[in-house]
């Protein structure tokens, strides 16, 4: 799917939620829309052999080493944009990343 390089580490907070929620549906197999923002992960049933998927596709597209357990521990993916765009603007975009 083309959206797993439409993001970079210093793109909007908007643009890298949406590319979770695109992400996120594609591993649970539905459509973007049926994803909200501030629902838990968990009542999605994500599964942790996709937790660790999206935690290298983050690794991948945004250079920001992540742990799995990181989703659960923010639960939403408002939570986890959040979590992100804060690394961000600490440390700057981190080397490594597919861009």
């Amino acid at each position: 799917m083309a959206l797993s390089n439409s993001v970079r580490p210093g793109d909007s907070p908007e643009a890298i939620q949406t590319w979770l929620i695109a992400r996120i549906a594609e591993f649970l197999g539905l459509p973007p829309e049926h994803i909200e923002p501030d629902v838990s992960l968990a009542d999605y049933g994500l599964e942790s052999v996709y937790a660790f998927a999206l935690c290298g596709e983050i690794e991948d597209t945004l250079g920001a080493v992540i742990e799995p357990t990181l989703l659960w521990d923010t639960d939403t993916v408002s939570a986890l944009t959040a979590h992100l765009v804060s690394q961000f603007a600490e440390n700057g975009p981190v080397a490594g990343g597919d861009r």
